[in-house]
């Protein structure tokens, strides 16, 4: 685990060189209506639930060199074993123990990538650490523009998810696949998405709850195409949604949605071109990216948001 110490009703989690916390704080602010956290003062405050304890936390750097977690609203959790698990959360939120330098070296030399990098040094690929969490936001993110999708993920998780009140503001947690699960289409009527999509969402829940699909089930494939074949067995689940679960949550390095749209955009902006490159072209361009292929995407994208 990543060196932390305690200071009080403080947390210090150590973070690696190759880390910036503006730059990630940039991103994770990109879209105003997100839901799941808020962010003031160049401060990150959210709810963070493991091993069913829920603890409001504060999010901060003062410098490069840790995050300083403050828990709020008294939910400091007294156990070892719990204050661990908030770590490793955050840990695994900023991807802190990916050794990214490797990348870095490949990029600078990529025709495609060093733009990006220079631009963006010490991003990390920002997660979704619940697989419920992440499959839901593939599913409503499906063929509509991201200020849409953040719509729709407001509206679900304010009518399902439950909320901490803190000096007069709600801090939400994402509804559980358990409560999802027993809903009819009806009950989900009022939020802006299609029917499909709600179908797939409560697929994806009863899935879950059944025991017939777990994040712990999906990391136990050593093969990312095998991770990949079994997230598309399931309704309302294709390649790109798959692939995207896939590098934000599971965290294959390989995964890549090579039919995203934001790609094929962010490769037209940085080689200047009037058309859509092909995908013998992306594979052609991608070929120098071998098990870096999630981060150059994450990088490319973030020239366009």
């Amino acid at each position: 685990m990543r060196l932390w110490e305690e200071k009080k009703n403080h947390i210090l989690i150590k973070v690696p060189e190759a880390f910036d916390f503006k730059v990630n704080l940039d991103y994770l602010q990109r879209e105003q209506n997100e839901c799941m956290y808020e962010i003031e003062d160049d401060k990150i405050t959210r709810i963070i639930e493991v091993n069913h304890v829920r603890t409001l936390v504060r999010i901060s750097a003062a410098d490069n060199d840790y995050l300083d977690v403050e828990f709020l609203a008294n939910t400091k959790p007294d156990l070892l074993e719990y204050k661990e698990a908030v770590v490793r959360y955050i840990c695994e939120w900023f991807d802190l123990d990916n050794d990214i330098m490797p990348f870095y070296k490949m990029g600078f030399q990529d025709s495609l990538l060093k733009q990006p990098i220079e631009k963006f040094y010490g991003l990390r690929n920002i997660g979704i650490n619940d697989l419920f969490e992440a499959l839901c936001w593939g599913i409503l993110g499906q063929q509509i523009n991201l200020k849409f999708a953040y719509t729709l993920k407001r509206q679900f998780v304010e009518k399902f998810g439950e909320s901490l009140d803190y000096e007069g503001k709600k801090y939400w947690i994402f509804p559980s696949f358990d409560k999802i699960a027993e809903l009819s289409l009806e009950d989900m009527a009022d939020i802006k998405m299609t029917k499909k999509k709600s179908e797939y969402i409560i697929d994806v829940a009863k899935l879950m709850k059944n025991g017939h699909l777990s994040k712990e089930k999906m990391l136990n494939f050593d093969d990312f195409k095998l991770a990949e074949k079994e997230l598309i067995r399931i309704r309302g689940i294709g390649p790109w949604t798959a692939n995207y679960v896939c590098m934000r949550c599971l965290r294959y390095p390989t995964a890549f949605p090579i039919d995203d749209v934001g790609l094929i955009n962010a490769i037209k902006l940085v080689n200047g071109m009037e058309r859509k490159p092909t995908k013998d072209e992306i594979r052609e361009l991608a070929s120098e990216w071998k098990n870096w292929e999630a981060y150059a995407t994450f990088y490319l994208w973030r020239l366009l948001y």
